[in-house]
Order: C-alpha cells, then structure tokens, then sequence
C-alpha cells in the first residue's frame, strides 16, 4: 500500500515486535500503534520514514533505548512514547527534529539528565517528562521554548531552583514540577504568566513567600504548593478568575489570616490549608461553597465558632470537613444537619462544648465521625441509630455521661467505637456483641458497672478495652467483688455486717471460755 498516509491501530490486541517493513511506506504521515502489546525496541528504521507528522507508540511494553534516528525527522510534529519501559536517557539528537509540537516522553524509566539542546524545538508547545529518573537541573535554556504551553517535569530527581529565565515562557498554561527535590525560592515571575491555569509544584523543598499577586493573571484553576518550606500570607488574588477550583497549601509555615477575598470563591471543589501556621476565623461563606467537597484545615490557630458559618446553607456538596487539632469553640449547632453529602466530619483537639446534638446522626452519608478531645457533655442520644453508613465513631476524651444507647447496634457497619476517658455510667449493652463489623472497641476509663458481657465480639476485645471502670467485672467470679452465700436475699453488705457486728461479743465469749481447755 505505497499510497498509504494514515495507519491508526489504536487500542487493539496487537502484539509482537514493531513492523519495519513500514520504511517503505514512503508517504506515510500518521502512525498510531498505542495501546497495544508491542515489545521489544522501536526499529532505529522509523528514523527513516521522513513523511512522518505524527508518530505515536505510547502504552504498550516497549523496551530498549530510544532511536536516536528519530533526530532525522524534520517533519515530525507529534512524537508521543509514553508508558513503556525503555533503558537510557534522551538521546541528544531529538532537538533536531525541528517541526516537533508535542513531545511526551512521561513514564518511560528514563534517566540521566535533561538534554539542553532539546532547547531548539522552537514549534514546541507540550513537553511531558513526568513519571522517570530524570536528575540534574532544569536546564535554564529552555527559556527558548517561547511557544510552550505546558511542561510537566513532575516525579522524578530534579533538583536545583526553578529557572528565573522561564520568565520568558509567557504562553504557559501548566508549569508542572511536583515530586521533585527543587530549593530555593518560588521566582516572582510565575504571578506575571498571563495564561497560567494549572502550577503545582508539591513535595520539594521551595521555601520563602509565594508571590502575593499570584493569580491576578485572572485564570488560575489549580493550585497545589503543598509539602514545601513556604512561609508568609496566603496571596488575596488567587480567586480573581473566579475559577480557582483547587487551593492545596498544605504541610507549610503560612501564617495570618485566610484572606476575605477567597470568601465567596464559588468555582473552589477542594480547600486542603491543614498544617500550617494560620490563625484567625474560618471565611464566613465557606460551607455554603456551592461545588466545595473537600474542606481541610486541621493543624492551625484558628478560632471562632460553626454557628455563623452553618447558618442559611442551601444546596453544598461537601463530603469532607476537616477542622481538627485548632481553637474553636461553641456548640456544635443542630444546623450541621444541613451538610447532607457529608462523610466525614473531624473536629477533634478543639474547645466545642454542650451537648452532640442529635441531628448530627441524620446525616444519611455520614461514615466517619470523630468529635474526641473537646468538652463535650451530656448523654449519647438514641437517634444515633439512624446514621447507619457510619464507620468510625470516636467520642473520647469529653466529659459525655448517661448510658451507652442499646440502639447503637442498628449501626450494621460500624467498625471502630471510641468512648473512653468520659462519665459513661450504666452496664454495657450485650447488644454491642452482635456487631459483627466492630473490630475496635475501647470503653475505658469511664463509669460502667455490673459484668461485661461475653457473648459474640466481647470475646474479640482485650481488657484493655474496658479499663478505668471500677465498678465493671471483667471475669466473673475473679475481678466482682465476693459475695458471702449467708448474705439477705437483697445481697446488702451493710445487712451481712451487722450481723458480724452482732454476734461478735457471743463469738469473743466463746473463744475465751474454751482457752483453758486448748492449753
């Protein structure tokens, strides 16, 4: 087929060594053989197709090292390999192929470092060398890629600091360079790329301030930095598109306030500041995000209350509220019942006081629920037994009393129940024991009484799990106080000791009139 120009086997069950009888086909200009089961090398042969436009050979089990051949094609715009499994690095000579537009070369197994001359592929608008062993720099001259849209470096052994020449690559949309070991500073510059969506440079070790006009560009979209050394103020502009869609700053020093401006940021899907040093209030219209579903921000100094900010809530998708280990305080308000897609709810380590209201366990997806370490008092209510998706219950460390609700068993999923260190007083429901999901138990520290049941998972759970309870008989006769078998049929010691106390002068008479003889 020697007319042949379009060859597209995508997606197939191909398998075997890459033809190279494909050489003659001398007007050949679109290959794909991607997501396929070819092995072994490329043909160093494909070099020599010189029609070739686009070339792609991605996912498949390709080993070898990359032909450096591939350098004669001077009219090859798309050259895509990714997710095989070659040997080497980049060979040198692919800056050679002059009309290249795509590059992507992602989760190859290369290594070695970045060849600067890949520096002359002036038409380049993607380069993707993600997911390899890549280490050295970034090679500053790739300053000269003026037409780059999108360079992904990200996982893989990169260190140094990033260029401060990229200032020239005003056309980045995305600047991906996470899972790396880069220092230094994050350059000013990145807050001057006038089209930048998407920079995410999680897990290095970048220190110092982000740039404070960060986002006024008016199209940021995505946002991580966490996992690095930043310090200083969250930037007031980040939302200025109105499409931010993910803040991730986590595991920081940022400190201050979080900016009012971030308020009424209605395009956020994910808020991830937990680990840091910020303090201050939660913004007002937060939960009320209509598209928010992540909400993170343990591990702070922030303060205030829920009330205000649970307060005329419409329709939210929020699934996870995460506001662990800070300073608020308060009652949890019965509004919490408005989050209807929550499922999981963190407000441990904090000062929230009065009693769990009972609407919290009417949220129909709620699986994880952990309000331990605050002050919370008050009995456990018996509407726990409607939040049948919940998994993991921790109540611990409060100042909770009443009794354990027999109802707790309805919860048909519920693997871990923490009710330790509080004022819990009554008998242990035996109803516990038909729980076949519960695998953690701990009840210690509390006031329970009367003997521990022995039926279904009670013979799972250690002691451990029911220490601190005085009054609670573990093993039945050993650890229950001994009861004398002449005892009133009420079983009163205070009946059984004065009966003691009123024999005692006969009793003392006896032994002493019967000594004579025992001499």
């Amino acid at each position: 087929m020697t007319q042949l120009q379009v060859l597209d086997v995508y997606d197939n069950n191909f398998k075997g060594r890459l033809p190279k009888e494909l050489v003659q086909l001398k007007q050949l200009k679109y290959l794909n053989f991607s997501g396929n089961y070819f092995s072994g090398a490329i043909p160093e042969s494909y070099g020599e197709i010189q029609s070739l436009k686009h070339l792609n050979l991605a996912s498949n089990n390709l080993r070898g090292k990359l032909p450096a051949s591939f350098g004669n094609l001077k009219n090859l715009q798309t050259l895509m390999v990714s997710y095989n499994n070659f040997k080497g690095g980049i060979p040198e000579e692919f800056g050679s192929m002059s009309s290249l537009e795509v590059l992507d070369m992602a989760n190859c197994n290369l290594n070695g470092d970045i060849p600067k001359n890949l520096s002359s592929l002036k038409n380049l608008k993607t380069l993707f060398l993600f997911m390899n062993n890549l280490r050295g720099n970034i090679p500053r001259e790739f300053s000269s890629l003026v037409n780059l849209k999108a360079l992904d470096l990200s996982y893989n052994n990169l260190s140094g600091e990033i260029p401060k020449s990229f200032s020239m690559l005003r056309n980045l949309t995305l600047f991906n360079l996470f899972r790396n070991n880069l220092e230094g500073p994050i350059p000013s510059f990145i807050a001057e790329l006038q089209n930048l969506e998407t920079f995410q440079i999680w897990e290095n070790n970048l220190s110092s301030q982000l740039p404070q006009n960060l986002g006024s560009n008016g199209k940021l979209r995505y946002l991580d930095v966490s996992s690095n050394k930043l310090t200083g103020l969250i930037p007031p502009n980040l939302c200025t598109s109105g499409n931010l869609k993910t803040l991730i700053l986590f595991n920081n020093y940022f400190s201050g306030y979080i900016p009012t401006e971030l308020e009424n940021c209605k395009s956020l899907i994910t808020i991830r500041i937990s680990n840091n040093l910020l303090n201050g209030s939660i913004p007002q219209g937060w939960l009320a995000l209509p598209s928010l579903g992540i909400l993170e921000a343990s591990n702070n100094n922030l303060s205030g209350g829920l009330s205000s900010l649970l307060s005329n809530l419409n329709a939210t998708s929020l699934g996870i509220l995460a506001l662990s280990n800070n300073s608020l305080s308060g009652k949890i308000p019965a509004a919490i019942a408005n989050l209807k897609s929550l499922d999981t709810l963190w407000l441990q380590v904090n000062q929230f006081s009065g009693d769990i209201p009972g609407e919290i366990f009417d949220l129909p997806k709620l699986r994880e629920l952990n309000l331990s370490s605050n002050k919370m008092s008050g009995p456990i209510t018996n509407s726990i037994s409607h939040c049948t998706s919940l998994m993991s219950l921790d109540l611990s460390n409060n100042k909770l009393d009443g009794e354990i609700p027999k109802e707790i068993n309805h919860l048909e999923v519920l693997s871990l129940l923490n009710l330790s260190w509080n004022n819990i007083t009554g008998e242990i429901p035996k109803e516990l024991g038909n729980m076949r999901s519960l695998v953690r138990l701990d009840l210690s520290h509390n006031n329970l009484l009367g003997t521990l049941p022995t039926n279904g998972q009670f013979l799972v759970f250690g002691d451990a799990a029911f220490a601190g309870n005085p009054k609670l008989c573990l093993h039945p006769p050993l650890s229950c106080p001994s009861m004398p078998t002449y005892a009133n049929s009420h079983g009163s010691h205070a009946t059984w000791w004065r009966s003691i106390i009123a024999t005692w002068p006969t009793s003392i008479t006896t032994i002493l009139l019967s000594l004579p003889f025992i001499v």
